[in-house]
């Protein structure tokens, strides 16, 4: 997917740290919501994307530790639900 029609759909629900289903082309779907770190725009420029995932979410929301995410490329997702 493009960066473009990633932050397109996640504009919405990032704001509510809304988790959303992340499916892969090559791995298994993972649920997790995507943050905004001082780097955000120019990982977003290359695709990129910090995504904390729901077994990380409620340690997240209590410290907002930005070593809970995990870095993902936007070219190997195939759609956001």
């Amino acid at each position: 997917m493009t960066a473009d029609i990633i932050e397109k759909f996640i504009d919405t629900k990032a704001d509510r740290e809304e988790p959303i289903s992340i499916f892969f082309k090559q791995r298994n779907t993972i649920t997790g919501i995507f943050i905004r770190h001082k780097d955000y725009e120019e990982l977003k420029s290359k695709n990129f994307w910090r995504i904390v995932s729901g077994t990380h979410l409620e340690e997240w929301k209590r410290t907002r530790d930005v070593n809970l995410a995990r870095l993902f490329s936007g070219n190997d997702f195939s759609k956001l639900k």
